[in-house]
Order: C-alpha cells, then sequence, then structure tokens
C-alpha cells in the first residue's frame, strides 16, 4: 500500500477536519437552540447561544404533551423492523446466493430496480393496499412498507457471496440442514452485513416523517416525527424551542445505536461492494 507524504496527510486531515465541522454545525445550533425561550427565537433568530440555559422545553416536551407515547410507536415501529429487516433480508440474501432455483436470475434484477424506483411512485399504490387492509390509523401500516427493504437484500446478498461454498458444502455431507446451515453458519458469518442492515432499518424507519403523517390519523398512533411537527404548531404558532428540544431527543437514539455498530457498520459498507 502506498504511504502517503507527511504534507498529504496534513492536507487529507485539515480538509476533514474542516468538512467535519461544516457537517456538525446545524447540530451544534440545534442543540444550543434547544435551550432557547421563544422570545430569544423571535428577537435574535440567528444567534448561536442562548441567554441563560433553560431546560424548560424538555420538560414541555414530556410534560404537557404526549411526546413519550410518540417515542414508544417510534420505538415499536423501527424495533420490528429491525427485526424483519435482519430476518428477511438474511434469509434472502442467503437464497439469491446460496441456493439454486428457477428464476434466480429474475429475482435479483428486480431487487436491484425496486432500489431505484422513486419512494413517490409507490406511496399512493401502499395506500391503496393499506386502506384495502383496513390498517389506516394503525402502527402495522406504518410497519409495513419498512418490513424489507431492498438496499437490505442487497446488501446481504452481497455478504453471502463471502461465506464459502466448501464451508457449506461441508457441512451439508455431515447431515446439516438448510436451517442449521443458515443459523448456525450462515449468520455467524455475517455479522458485519447484519449491524449494517439493523442501522440502515432503523433509520429509515425511526426518520420516515410522509408515510406515518398519511397513515396515522390519531395521537395514539403518531410517531415521534409526525408528533414533534403537530406538537410543535399548536395554537397556530410554532414553538421553535420545543421543535429543537425534540430534535434532539429524537436524534439520541440514532447517535446511540451508531455508537455501539459503528465499527460493524464501516465494515460492512466498506466490503458490501466489493463481492
Amino acid at each position: 500500500m502506498k504511504t502517503l507524504s507527511p504534507s498529504r496527510q496534513a492536507l487529507n486531515y485539515t480538509a476533514l477536519t474542516v468538512v467535519t465541522v461544516f457537517m456538525l454545525l446545524p447540530f451544534v445550533w440545534v442543540f444550543f437552540g434547544s435551550f432557547k425561550t421563544q422570545a430569544e427565537f423571535l428577537g435574535n433568530p440567528g444567534a448561536w447561544f442562548p441567554e441563560s440555559f433553560q431546560i424548560d422545553n424538555y420538560i414541555q416536551l414530556f410534560a404537557d404533551r404526549e411526546f413519550g407515547t410518540y417515542m414508544m410507536n417510534s420505538f415499536v415501529v423501527s424495533g420490528v423492523a429491525i427485526v424483519g429487516n435482519v430476518l428477511f433480508s438474511a434469509m434472502a440474501g442467503y437464497a439469491l446466493a446460496k441456493l439454486r432455483f428457477r428464476g434466480k436470475n429474475f429475482v435479483f434484477p428486480l431487487v436491484i430496480i425496486s432500489m431505484i424506483v422513486p419512494y413517490v411512485a409507490l406511496f399512493v399504490p401502499q395506500f391503496v393496499v393499506v386502506v384495502q387492509m383496513g390498517l389506516v390509523n394503525s402502527l402495522v401500516a406504518i410497519i409495513l412498507p419498512v418490513l424489507i427493504l431492498p438496499l437490505c437484500v442487497f446488501i446481504m446478498r452481497q455478504f453471502a457471496h463471502g461465506v464459502p461454498f466448501e464451508l457449506m458444502e461441508a457441512a451439508r455431507l455431515d447431515g446439516a440442514g438448510e436451517g442449521r446451515l443458515f443459523f448456525r453458519i450462515f449468520l455467524p458469518l455475517t455479522g458485519p452485513g447484519l449491524a449494517t442492515v439493523a442501522i440502515l432499518s432503523f433509520l429509515t424507519s425511526w426518520n420516515n416523517f410522509l408515510w406515518p403523517l398519511v397513515v396515522a390519523q390519531s395521537q395514539d398512533t403518531y410517531t415521534a416525527p409526525v408528533g414533534l411537527s403537530v406538537a410543535s404548531q399548536a395554537s397556530n404558532t410554532i414553538s421553535f424551542g420545543l421543535l429543537l428540544a425534540g430534535a434532539v431527543v429524537v436524534l439520541l437514539p440514532i447517535l446511540i445505536l451508531f455508537l455501539f455498530l459503528q465499527k460493524y457498520f464501516i465494515q460492512g459498507v466498506a466490503t458490501a461492494g466489493l463481492k
């Protein structure tokens, strides 16, 4: 591997530092803005720091609103989405990479095509299906579109190619069935891929706003982004401090999950496209 000169390394680090700081600035403004009062926003909306750190926005967020319910709904939706994507994507990736069946060469291109279809093109058909199933205004309706994501199937199919055929054949000769091959050999060898799928499915379901906004028609089924939007516009005025405090709270689970799985996520993203 070619080693960069010290001056080139310093230039790269400087460029990365500048880009990182630039990308973090909006989050810093949101964090400090969550401690401002409404009067501060109206008086000087571009100020970076609050006159005094007030936690009233956070207290109001959980005490006066049903934000706890919204967060719980988001956790339920995201948790089911993670389980569904990890399990179904792993099964689909295993089948597409390790099994022989008629139509196999036709199925994978469909997965690729479904990845590039704009979401707005699927929105109306999905809504019609949900209405016909009588699932409107339920968490099931919010979960179904994110239960198995084409990108997650693609990632697991790429990781499945990294599992040696010789190892699978040896296990078959020893009498192992497909179920045992999948759970005892395939899944343990695709840990980074499963972690990548878990993070991507969590991000997709957690940040989803438009679909839950349409199918969730009562406060009992609002997710955090939808509930935050509704709560911040109470009384026909936008409560900026409340909105930013909610944004900070919504962001915390994403940061925590990424910190725990970042090693596997980076490894998974780096290797998924190489096979």
